[in-house]
């Protein structure tokens, strides 16, 4: 089982802003930028490329919610999106408040994010939706 089931599963705790019966959306712990969110689906794959088609083509539209949800929430630009997926074998998508490009650089994170702010984000993101 991988961090990811097991934040779904309740195991591990997150800071949740979207789920239905297949995705589940919740704030990077190691954030690049305040509002960095993580979409996973529940069912556990390693490449996102090995999700089926209707299945990976509805991630990308519950990504799609989440991210417009993020843009009402936090002042940017854009939404950044991004799939690396080398650190935890269990896809997901990396969804990032832009102000310029340099802010979805992965070797610059926020060091200790407020576990406040976190949460007030997250509500936020969620309320969006």
């Amino acid at each position: 089982m991988t961090i990811f089931s097991k934040i779904i599963a309740g195991e591990i705790p997150s800071y949740k802003v979207a789920e239905d019966d297949k995705f589940y959306a919740f704030l990077d712990i190691n954030p690049v930028n305040w509002g960095h969110t993580l979409v996973v689906p529940k069912q556990e794959v390693d490449y996102i490329f090995d999700i089926d088609d209707d299945q990976l083509a509805d991630m990308i539209v519950f990504a799609k919610k989440v991210a417009t949800a993020m843009k009402k929430a936090i002042p940017c630009r854009k939404i950044g999106v991004t799939v690396l997926g080398l650190e935890v074998p269990h896809a997901h998508i990396h969804l990032v408040p832009l102000q310029k490009e340099g802010d979805m650089d992965f070797k610059h994170k926020i060091d200790n994010p407020d576990p406040e702010k976190m949460k007030k984000i997250a509500a936020d993101i969620a309320a969006n939706l």
